[in-house]
């Protein structure tokens, strides 16, 4: 009955305007009615959706939802999701709210539409739909994002995380992180286990290859949030130490201005409170013990032949030396003899000259910095100078902590510190009290050669000793991929789908 009549609605998106907005109207209102019509009027209500005009484009994509019953919701959410490439932003805003209303009616229907499309689909559609998970997923009711729902979601994603470029996998890690079933430490492992996979942690470390370092650190920076007392960095504790710790010096990274070995000292030196059990623990300790003496110069008077005597003083780099020591100090915790029965006498003597002489000039800096900040409160610490010098301040109270910790006899891995560029917490307030209250007499007396270390012109932030972007590392994407769809992952390209960026 009326089908006739259904069917001359149908036919009226090959008339006019106005015939077309009727149309638009008309096909999803009595849809349900003509179950045998219902491929047609699905095309006929698509023709609309692409039609010229703007208006009607916009009305009949508000109505696509209506067709969303049964077995023909994953295609419209399919069909949805290729209107995500609309660059008219009404009808952007209106497939959004689309997508949204169908997903309330069977989540894994709306889900299934997305992911066929993020498999197969055009870059542009591919890149909306994983933003559109990345931004909505977070904002559904509980009733919508069910458990069921949460494992799709995390199955369909393994199987996008075998091709993707490093600015899709991030998004991937922030769609996961956010899922309530993976909250649990389980669900941490789980995601910890899917970032060494995407890093290759079994792969042979090229230094010089810039998409091998960044992928390297893109991984690592998903990865750190996720470590805890339960679950473990050891793997990527492991690779650094073996493989990229030797490296260090020649590692190169395409994102420009970027101080690529500070970010990895600075990412082992986060990763080493969670390291759990590890298989070569004593040769990983040297490795990062020998890293941490290029970094602890010897005092001038005591170089070999003298030949530094007269020279300039060594430059210190606090910042490298902050993390590394971190780093040990950790990691030492777990093999607390290793400086008394791993090492000879005389390295043992070597390495506590060079912490003698670099708490010496620690404390210089130490009563600069802290001169310099003396009764400077609310607007004048927010100044970019006195931001670096409060951070400069925070490293050097950290190496001078740590140091002490050193000199104690036997060595002792007791203190807690909180790093430069992470927020204070609570428990650490008093320790935090404790370093700053510490003075140069708390150290071990030595006969000083040569001039007062005080004359020397110390505190120059442009000379690199604290570059300026201390403090604001990031675990977002540093913009470190290169364009075109070989960006980021170099050679993961099994992307040859024919689809046009």
């Amino acid at each position: 009955q009326h089908k006739d009549a259904y069917q001359a609605i149908l036919d009226g998106v090959k008339g006019g305007a106005k015939e077309k907005r009727l149309a638009a109207q008309f096909i999803p209102k009595f849809f349900k009615h003509f179950p045998d019509l219902a491929d047609s009027a699905i095309n006929a209500q698509l023709d609309l959706c692409e039609d010229e005009d703007v208006s009607i484009r916009r009305q009949a994509i508000k109505e696509l939802p209506q067709f969303a019953t049964g077995d023909n919701l994953p295609r419209v959410a399919d069909i949805l999701t290729q209107l995500l490439q609309s660059d008219d932003s009404a009808e952007f805003n209106l497939v959004n709210n689309a997508l949204l209303s169908i997903f309330k009616m069977d989540a894994k229907g709306t889900l299934g539409g997305l992911f066929s499309q993020i498999l197969q689909g055009e870059d542009i559609v591919r890149e909306r739909a994983i933003k559109f998970l990345s931004t909505k997923l977070k904002t559904l009711p509980e009733d919508v994002m069910t458990k069921e729902v949460e494992e799709f979601i995390l199955t369909e994603s393994k199987k996008v995380l075998e091709d993707v470029t490093g600015e899709e996998f991030v998004l991937f890690m922030k769609i996961l992180s956010g899922l309530k079933s993976l909250q649990t430490v389980s669900g941490r492992q789980q995601l910890v286990e899917l970032v060494a996979e995407q890093a290759d942690l079994k792969q042979t470390f090229n230094p010089s290859d810039p998409d091998c370092v960044d992928r390297l650190l893109q991984c690592t920076r998903q990865a750190v949030p996720l470590f805890s007392k339960n679950v473990h960095s050891t793997k990527f504790v492991t690779y650094f130490c073996e493989h990229v710790l030797p490296n260090l010096s020649s590692l190169t990274t395409p994102v420009e201005g970027l101080d690529i070995q500070l970010e990895v000292l600075k990412l082992l030196a986060e990763m080493s409170s969670f390291c759990g059990d590890m298989e070569k623990l004593e040769s990983n300790l040297k490795k990062l013990f020998d890293k941490l003496l290029e970094y602890m110069p010897l005092p001038p008077e005591e170089a070999e032949n003298g030949e530094n005597a007269g020279n300039e003083e060594p430059k210190l780099q606090f910042s490298y030396v902050e993390c590394l020591l971190y780093s040990f100090h950790q990691l030492g915790r777990k093999l607390p003899d290793f400086l008394t029965a791993k090492l000879d006498a005389e390295k043992l003597k070597d390495f506590k000259i060079r912490l003698q002489y670099f708490a010496r000039g620690l404390q210089v800096y130490i009563r600069q910095l802290r001169l310099a900040l003396q009764g400077k409160t609310g607007e004048a610490l927010k100044t970019d100078e006195n931001k670096i010098k409060v951070v400069a301040l925070k490293i050097t109270n950290n190496i001078n902590v740590l140091i002490k910790d050193l000199f104690h006899i036997p060595p002792s891995y007791k203190s807690t510190v909180t790093l430069s560029w992470k927020p204070v917490q609570k428990a650490d307030a008093s320790q935090k009290r404790a370093s700053e209250d510490t003075t140069s007499s708390s150290l071990p007396k030595k006969a000083s050669a040569g001039p007062k270390r005080d004359a020397r012109q110390i505190y120059n932030p442009p000379s690199g000793k604290y570059s300026s972007n201390l403090g604001s590392f990031s675990y977002e994407q540093r913009g470190g991929f290169r364009g075109g769809r070989g960006r980021g992952w170099g050679g993961r390209g099994n992307r040859s789908r024919g689809r046009i960026y």
